[in-house]
C-alpha cells in the first residue's frame, strides 16, 4: 500500500491537507449543484507554491499547522453577526493558505474579487474593508463599501444583530449609533472587527455562468489581525452554524449538502468538491454516521466508538474528571471531522493503545521523529513495512477502513511515521485519513457519509 508523501500535489475543505487549501475550478454543473476542482496549496498549480521548498519540507509544515490549528477549536468567540437569505448553487475558486483553502468570490456591485480562507471550522463570512483602521497586508485590493450600490449596513435593532453573543450598536467607522458592529475572535487570537452588512455575493453557478446572490450577511472588517496570509483578504465560514455559507445555502435549493474527494498526496490529479444534491454520497460501499449537535454548532461532531488495528479492536477512551481514564464511546460527538487539519488527533491514552498495537503488528525498527511532532516512526527506505488495515468505527455501524496512505507518511528518505498524534485538548479526524474517500455532509439529515473511492477518477 502506498504511503502518504509530500503534499506537493495533495488535497484542507477544511480542505484545510492541512484541509487542505486549494483552488476550485468549475468542472461539472447541473441544475442540482456543481462540482469543482481542489488543488492543494503546495501543488505547482497553486499560486502559493514555493519552488524553493522540498516536498518533505512541505509535509513537515503541514503537520506543524495541524498542531497549531488545535487552538482554532478551543471556543472561538463571536460578538456580533447573523445569518440571512442566500441564493442558488454557487461555484468559486479555493486556494489553500497556511493550511487553509482560499475561496475566490466577488462582493458588491460592481463585483470586487476577494480571496477568503475557506474554513469548515468557523461560520462568519468577512473581508477586509476600507477604511481600514488596522489591517493585515493583503495582495488583493481592499473592498470599498462606498463604491458598491448593493451594500447595506444592518441596524443594531435587526434580528440579525441579535444572533451574536455581544451584538453592539457602534460608532467604529462612521459615527452611526444605529449600525450593528461585530467582533469575532479565533482560538489562535486572530480577530476581525467591523460592520455587519448585507451584500451581493457573485459566484459561479451550475450553468457555469456567474450568479449573483443578494443579501448575504457578512462582516465588513475594519480592524483585523493575527495569523492571516497576505494572499487572502478575509474568511468564508463553511461550518455548521447559522452564519456560514453552507447554512445560508440551506435556505435555497442546495439543501445543505456538500461532499469532497481528496486525492492522495502522491498524485497530481485535482481533488473535487461538490455542492448541492449532486453532492449526496450513496451506493455500494457507502456508510453513514450521525452528525451530533453540540455547542458550538460550528464544528462537525461525530462519535468514534473504537479503532481496530487489523483484527484487534481498541475501545475509544479519554481521561475524565472522575477517573484517571475511562471508555467514553457512549459519549456522542467525541471527535470533530475537519478537512483543514492534516493529522488525526486522539486522546493520549487511546493513542498510546494504538501505538502499542501498531508496534506489535509492524516488523520494523522503531526510531524517533527528530522534529518531535510524530510519536511513532519506523526506519525503512521501503514504502511497504506491513502496515495493517486500520478501521475507524463510527456510530451507526459506519466502519471506515483506512489504508496505509491514510495513516502513515514518509518523513525522510529512511523514515516512515504514523500520522495520528495525541492531544488532550480536542480529537480531530484529519484530512490525511479522509483521502481516497468520497465524504458527504448532509446538514438536513444530520449525517456524514464515507465511500471508498479512487479520487483521481472521481
Amino acid at each position: 500500500m502506498a504511503l502518504a508523501a509530500a503534499p506537493s500535489t495533495s488535497t484542507k475543505l477544511y480542505f484545510p491537507l492541512a484541509l487542505l487549501a486549494c483552488f476550485i475550478l468549475l468542472t461539472q454543473a447541473s441544475s442540482h449543484g456543481f462540482t469543482a476542482d481542489l488543488i492543494h496549496r503546495d501543488s505547482p498549480l497553486s499560486p502559493l507554491y514555493n519552488s524553493s521548498m522540498s516536498h518533505l519540507d512541505r509535509l513537515h509544515n503541514a503537520f506543524r499547522r495541524s498542531v497549531t490549528r488545535v487552538h482554532h477549536f478551543i471556543k472561538p468567540t463571536m460578538t456580533s453577526l447573523s445569518s440571512s437569505s442566500a441564493a442558488p448553487n454557487i461555484q468559486s475558486s479555493i486556494i489553500p493558505s497556511a493550511g487553509e483553502y482560499l475561496m475566490n468570490v466577488s462582493i458588491g456591485t460592481p463585483p470586487v474579487e476577494v480571496l477568503g480562507i475557506a474554513d469548515t471550522g468557523s461560520d462568519l463570512i468577512w473581508t477586509q474593508c476600507k477604511p481600514c483602521k488596522q489591517c493585515f497586508n493583503q495582495n488583493p485590493p481592499l473592498f470599498d463599501p462606498k463604491k458598491s450600490s448593493t451594500y447595506h449596513s444592518i441596524p443594531c435593532q435587526s434580528s440579525s444583530c441579535t444572533y451574536l453573543e455581544e451584538a453592539a450598536c457602534g460608532t467604529l467607522i462612521n459615527g452611526d449609533h444605529d449600525t450593528c458592529e461585530y467582533s469575532y475572535r479565533y482560538g489562535d487570537r486572530s480577530f476581525t472587527r467591523g460592520t455587519l452588512a448585507l451584500e451581493t455575493l457573485t459566484v459561479g453557478s451550475t450553468s457555469g455562468r456567474p450568479t449573483s446572490v443578494p443579501k448575504v450577511v457578512f462582516g465588513c472588517g475594519h480592524e483585523n489581525g493575527g495569523t492571516f496570509d497576505e494572499s487572502g483578504s478575509g474568511l468564508i465560514g463553511l461550518g455548521g452554524g447559522p452564519l456560514s455559507l453552507i447554512s445560508q445555502l440551506m435556505k435555497l435549493t442546495n439543501g445543505g449538502k456538500f461532499s469532497y474527494c481528496l486525492v492522495p498526496t502522491v498524485n497530481t490529479a485535482a481533488s473535487k468538491i461538490t455542492f448541492g444534491s449532486v453532492g449526496v454520497v450513496s451506493g455500494s460501499g457507502a456508510v453513514s454516521t450521525p452528525l451530533v449537535a453540540k455547542n458550538p454548532d460550528t464544528f462537525y461532531y461525530l462519535t468514534l466508538e473504537a479503532i481496530s488495528v487489523g483484527e484487534k479492536r481498541l475501545a475509544y477512551k479519554t481521561k475524565s474528571p472522575d477517573c484517571e481514564e475511562a471508555a467514553v464511546a457512549a459519549n456522542e460527538g467525541n471527535i470533530i471531522i475537519d478537512s483543514g487539519t492534516t493529522l488525526t488527533l486522539l486522546p493520549p491514552g487511546f493513542h498510546d493503545d494504538l501505538v502499542s498495537a501498531l508496534e506489535t503488528a509492524i516488523n520494523a525498527e522503531r526510531v524517533s521523529d527528530p522534529r518531535g511532532i510524530l510519536s511513532l516512526c519506523f526506519k525503512s527506505k521501503s514504502d511497504d513495512i506491513g502496515v495493517p488495515v486500520i478501521t475507524a468505527h463510527f456510530s451507526g455501524g459506519a466502519d471506515v477502513k483506512l489504508q496505509a496512505l491514510n495513516t502513515f507518511a514518509r518523513m525522510d528518505d529512511d523514515m516512515i511515521c504514523f500520522t495520528m498524534i495525541p492531544s488532550s485538548d480536542v480529537a480531530i479526524f484529519g484530512n490525511l485519513a479522509q483521502m481516497n474517500f468520497l465524504v458527504g455532509y448532509d446538514l438536513e439529515e444530520r449525517s456524514v457519509s464515507f465511500k471508498p473511492t479512487d479520487c483521481t477518477k472521481h
